[in-house]
């Protein structure tokens, strides 16, 4: 049979490549199934899969011969890993004896942030490919509903804390009478298994007031499952079995994967072209997360950070969490696992320090980016060492063609983590806020032991009773008050509940 130029190249590229087995029941294949193969083949950049697993196998086997080192050094002596130190870090968890500069600080960042967001120079990008399948939900986590008197999504609540922190700014900006109003993209990464049900619930809400061009989708990059000898393995006679490539693939993703933006642009691309030059990241599991929160854009913008990133305060030295610390003198998140245990428990008296654990810097995947350091990942990218992941994949028999359902893990899938960018900087901007003000992860089923829809709506409730209390008002005991994000972003715009008494459940809309 004589091959189209075009497959021709395909087969050669794959050949060369040491991955031609892919083509091996090709010739089995109806036209439809044929033509399928070919359209995910050309969508893989296998030698650039084949330098993802050389680097990734080499960086496993560094970690192993560090593990054994450790092993050998139960006190961590050597394995590279120091705090951050102090002048990395800011903190808005104010001492009694500085609470009042603390304030003003924070005040300055957050005038600096409000004018980056008026002048139309401010982004979000969020993370929401994940299913809520924990949650006992199919849906992505994004449209799930904890239980609030009104009975918002969590992607409600986050577009309604971005259509009011866009007001504000639009006020309180500097911006001429006459100008426009403030607006604020909204960059939303889904995976391939969720992107129609998610732009078909924002749809269904009318966006939640947003302008639908401000709203841009994109999907999160897949990589080929591999064999342990890196090979890429079929999940059919006719596909290749794919997994998505971590939430560090967005960094690939905002420039490769077409989007909604006009024109298909790439998020990059379409970055650019809106002139924006500040980008804050998060996932959408944190009810409490401030949506380009000022204070944390205008810290990162007065310390002139590349890339920057929150963190909340770890009081207990074996909480599961990973802390922004040094390793081998570069910025990174180094995981509880690998934290001796003297290093874990830890503490330092320097001033600034406050007796507490010196590795307390909880990451909570919450960040800070310029345009420019998002353009100049690519060129990072071929030092950042993918993760594996041995899992237990489906695949085909390429002898005889029969299907395999493993029961040991026979392959890999690859992924980035979002932070692996932190060691290519030295300008990465650390702040640390109050945990019960911006951080309550949503990641349980209800009634599970934590993280879950009732520790959610119970730690919103008691934001916004705190809120209310400090401008005046007092919110009886077990009586729950929902303050809508239009009407307040962060307690801002309560002054006419001064000297109320809420003694029933109620919403403030």
């Amino acid at each position: 049979m004589t091959l189209s130029p075009s497959l021709a190249a395909l087969r050669t590229r794959y050949a060369d490549a040491g991955q031609d087995h892919v083509f091996t029941f090709y010739d089995q294949l109806s036209a439809e199934e044929q033509q399928s193969l070919v359209r995910q083949l050309e969508g893989i950049d296998v030698d650039r899969v084949n330098r993802v697993w050389a680097r990734a196998i080499k960086a496993e086997e560094e970690e192993r011969q560090k593990a054994e080192r450790a092993r050998e050094d139960p006190k961590g002596g050597n394995d590279g890993i120091e705090p951050l130190p102090e002048e990395a870090m800011a903190s808005l968890v104010a001492d009694d004896n500085k609470a009042s500069s603390v304030v003003k600080q924070a005040d300055e960042w957050r005038q600096m942030g409000i004018r980056a967001i008026a002048d139309n120079q401010v982004a979000v990008l969020l993370m929401a490919g994940g299913q809520g399948t924990r949650l006992g939900s199919s849906a992505p986590k994004g449209c799930y509903d904890i239980g609030l008197q009104s009975h918002k999504s969590l992607f409600q609540l986050q577009a309604e804390r971005i259509r009011r922190l866009a007001q504000l700014a639009t006020q309180q900006g500097k911006k001429p009478a006459a100008a426009a109003a403030a607006r604020i993209p909204w960059y939303v990464m889904t995976s391939r298994p969720t992107r129609a049900e998610t732009e078909a619930f924002f749809r269904e809400h009318a966006f939640f007031g947003l302008d639908e061009e401000d709203v841009v989708f994109f999907d999160q990059g897949v990589l080929p499952a591999l064999s342990n000898d890196g090979k890429i393995m079929l999940a059919s006679k006719s596909s290749v079995a794919v997994a998505p490539d971590g939430n560090g693939g967005l960094y690939a993703a905002i420039r490769q994967s077409p989007s909604t933006a006009p024109g298909h642009r790439t998020v990059l691309q379409d970055m650019h072209h809106r002139g924006i030059r500040y980008v804050h990241a998060y996932c959408v599991d944190n009810c409490l997360v401030k949506v380009a929160d000022p204070v944390f854009l205008g810290y990162c913008i007065a310390k002139r950070s590349a890339c920057g990133a929150k963190v909340v305060r770890k009081e207990d030295p074996h909480e599961s969490v990973g802390v922004l610390a040094m390793r081998d003198g570069a910025f990174s998140v180094v995981e509880y696992s690998e934290l001796s245990r003297e290093k874990a428990e830890q503490r330092t008296d320097r001033a600034t320090g406050g007796g507490g654990l010196a590795y307390r810097a909880a990451n909570i995947a919450n960040h800070f980016y310029t345009l420019d350091f998002l353009d100049s990942v690519e060129a990072i990218e071929s030092r950042m060492a993918f993760h594996i992941a041995r899992k237990k994949i489906p695949t085909v028999d390429l002898a005889t063609g029969g299907a395999v359902k493993p029961e040991a893990p026979n392959g890999m899938k690859l992924e980035l983590f979002v932070f692996d960018v932190f060691p290519y900087t030295d300008a990465l901007g650390v702040l640390e806020v109050e945990r019960d003000q911006e951080f309550s992860p949503l990641k349980n089923a209800p009634a599970s032991a934590g993280d879950n829809p009732e520790t959610s709506r119970r730690d919103i409730y008691a934001q916004h009773r705190r809120w209310l209390e400090a401008a005046g008002a007092r919110v009886a005991d077990g009586c729950e008050v929902e303050v809508s994000p239009l009407a307040s972003y962060n307690g801002e715009g309560l002054e006419q509940y001064r000297g109320k008494v809420f003694e029933k459940s109620t919403r403030l809309d």
